[in-house]
Parts: C-alpha cells; sequence; structure tokens
C-alpha cells in the first residue's frame, strides 16, 4: 500500500511539473475562469439600454422636442443622427447605423390633441427581438401638456408611439440566429482547421522537409488557406440552404454580395488560424487557443446578445473580432437586403485584420525557422 501511494505521489508531481513547465496550459488554468467572469458579469445584458437612434422631426414643436427628451431620458435609445425624412430613417436602419428611428410627422400637434391615434412612430430594427422588447418600453411614455406636466388620465393619454418592425414582423427567432450562425460556424471551422495547420507539419515531420524546398513563407501560408476558402463556401451555401428552406430565413440581399463578403471573412478567419498554428507547440495547444479566442467572440459580437446593450469597454474589444463586423454585415445583406457599399464600414477591418494576423504569422515562422 504504501508503495502504491509512493507511486502515485510520484505520478502526482510529475504532472505539476509538466504543467509548470507548459505556459499555456497554466495560463488558460487561470485565464478562463476570469475572462468567463468578467464577459458574462459585465458584457452580458437582457436589460438592454442605449440603442443607437435617430430623429426625423417634420413637426420642430416644443412638444415634440419634449417626446425626444423624454425618450433619451428613458436610456432606452441614444440620437446619434437627426435627419428629414422617414426615408432617412428607413436607409439608416437597413445600413445598421441605428436601431430605432423616431418619427415625428408635421401633426404632431394636432393628433396629440385629438388623441384618436398615435402621435408619433418608432421604426424598428425587428432582426433581433431583443431589441423590440427594449423599445416597447417606450411605448407608455407620457405626454407632456404645456403648463401642465406628463399627461395622468390614461383616457385623455394618446398613444405616444406606434411601433413599425422592420425585417422580422412575425419576431421569429431564427431570423435573427440563423445569419449569425454563419460567422459562429465558420469561426469556429476556418480558425480550427488552419491553427492545427503548422503544428500538424512539424509532429509528422514533414516541416523539416518543407523548409529544404524553395517554397517561400509567404507562398506557404498563402497555399495553406486557399483549400479552405473554397471549404468555407460550401459551408455558407449549405447554411443558407438549410436556413431558407426549413426555418424560411428570407434572403432579401444579392447572393453575389454575401458570397463576396463570407469570402473576406473567411480569409480574416484563416489569418487567426495561422497566427495560433504559429504559437501553439502541439495540435492539443493549437485547440486550446482556439477555444480560447472563440469565446470572446461568440459572446461579444452581438451574435447572443444586442451589442448596444454592453458596457463601452466590451463593445471596443468587440470590434478587434472579425466576427463582430460580420455578424452585421451578413444580417444586413440577408435580412435587410443591403449593398457591400452600405455595409463596407464593417468590410475594411476584416482587410486590416487579415493583413495584422498574416504578417505576424509570418514573423513569427520566419523566427521558428531559424
Amino acid at each position: 500500500m504504501r508503495q502504491s501511494l509512493g507511486r502515485i505521489l510520484a505520478i502526482v508531481r510529475k504532472e505539476i511539473r509538466q504543467l509548470r513547465r507548459d505556459r499555456l496550459t497554466f495560463g488558460m488554468i487561470i485565464g478562463l475562469p476570469v475572462m468567463q467572469l468578467m464577459l458574462f458579469g459585465y458584457a452580458i445584458n437582457q436589460d438592454v439600454r442605449h440603442l443607437r437612434a435617430a430623429v426625423a422631426d417634420q413637426a420642430g414643436t416644443q412638444r415634440a422636442r419634449w417626446l425626444v427628451e423624454d425618450a433619451q431620458a428613458s436610456q432606452v435609445i441614444d440620437v446619434v443622427r437627426r435627419v428629414d425624412t422617414a426615408e432617412e430613417l428607413e436607409t439608416l436602419l437597413r445600413r445598421g447605423r441605428v436601431a430605432v428611428g423616431l418619427f415625428i410627422p408635421p401633426d404632431f400637434d394636432a393628433r396629440v390633441a385629438h388623441g384618436s391615434r398615435p402621435a408619433a412612430q418608432l421604426l424598428v430594427d425587428g432582426s433581433d427581438p431583443i431589441v423590440i422588447q427594449a423599445v416597447r418600453g417606450l411605448l407608455p411614455l407620457p405626454l407632456r401638456q404645456p403648463g401642465r406636466g406628463p399627461i395622468a388620465s390614461a383616457a385623455a393619454t394618446p398613444a405616444a408611439f406606434e411601433l413599425r418592425p422592420y425585417y422580422n414582423p412575425e419576431r421569429r427567432s431564427a431570423v435573427q440566429i440563423v445569419p449569425g450562425l454563419i460567422g459562429v460556424i465558420l469561426t469556429m471551422t476556418m480558425t480550427l482547421f488552419t491553427a492545427v495547420a503548422i503544428v500538424r507539419e512539424r509532429e509528422r515531420g514533414n516541416l523539416e522537409l518543407l523548409i529544404t524546398t524553395p517554397v517561400r513563407t509567404p507562398e506557404l501560408m498563402v497555399g495553406k488557406i486557399i483549400p479552405y476558402m473554397a471549404i468555407g463556401m460550401i459551408q455558407v451555401t449549405l447554411i443558407l440552404v438549410i436556413g431558407s428552406l426549413l426555418f424560411r430565413v428570407p434572403i432579401r440581399g444579392s447572393l453575389a454580395e454575401i458570397y463576396a463578403a463570407s469570402l473576406v471573412f473567411v480569409v480574416a478567419t484563416l489569418g487567426l488560424g495561422l497566427l495560433i498554428s504559429t504559437l501553439a507547440q502541439t495540435q492539443f495547444q493549437a485547440f486550446q487557443l482556439t477555444f480560447f479566442s472563440f469565446l470572446p467572440q461568440i459572446l461579444l459580437s452581438g451574435f447572443m446578445f444586442p451589442f448596444d446593450g454592453m458596457p463601452r469597454p466590451a463593445q471596443w474589444l468587440a470590434e478587434i473580432f472579425p466576427l463582430t463586423h460580420f455578424v452585421r454585415i451578413i444580417r444586413g445583406i440577408l435580412l435587410r437586403g443591403a449593398g457591400l457599399g452600405d455595409v463596407s464600414p464593417d468590410l475594411w477591418p476584416l482587410a486590416v485584420f487579415f493583413t495584422a494576423t498574416m504578417g505576424l504569422s509570418v514573423l513569427r515562422f520566419r523566427k521558428r525557422l531559424d
């Protein structure tokens, strides 16, 4: 018994020493729980506030200005743009610049006085049901009367707003989830496939053979990612077909633009995978780093929780990740019928991300060759 216990303790000491030498695994032991606690504690928020909003005030009266002030005071929306017409509000919604549009018609005061119909309209990007639920908090907003404050009598109070949800009038969750799943699935598979690319060559002994060939480092990197670009396009097609046939997700934008945007995202994601491949020593470490990079992306990208409901520091961090930009792009093209020009503010960060990760991958791979 004593000898068996001694052997067990010897194995325990060996494992502890191995963990101490494996800095990546040791870092994951500390980093994963801390990261999850910070993400779920601060960034994940179902009580959505401060949605980006635009206002088209065609009345221009004191009472109309009070309505906008009271809507902002609720903290449900933050007015970031002012335009002249309802058409401009719809354009901002289609481009994803705002989530809510406040339209105040020219006869706003007459509607308030008559009290038979809503005095103004809330145009809402309904592709996210959580956003619609948050904006509903503005519907019972009381209207101020000059010299008397808010109208208190329910019988005398006209509805402040009429809610007009765009892009998902049935409020089906699948319409919101399926487009985002394109990005989530591509992030998981593309990063993982390329994360093990260089490591696999090293473990199989093929890296020494590649060193002796005239293949240059950038050529090796590009050759590694091209097959996975084709695989990514196959996955996009598969998700689009299943989403359309089984979940009745509408495809309002151009298929060519969907594939073009997806290709840019796939390339950016493959660049991240290659960088992980140059950092990891083993395939297990590559799996660890892939998961470590995937978790904050899926939680902060706006796929699961509205982006505007997150604290500012979490939003700044999320802007670094490719998935954040692609979720906006794919929902814009697929659900809102936006074009590549409309989503261009989210396309160029993907190009910058790929350039940075590919450059770092090439530099790190050269160091390993030396």
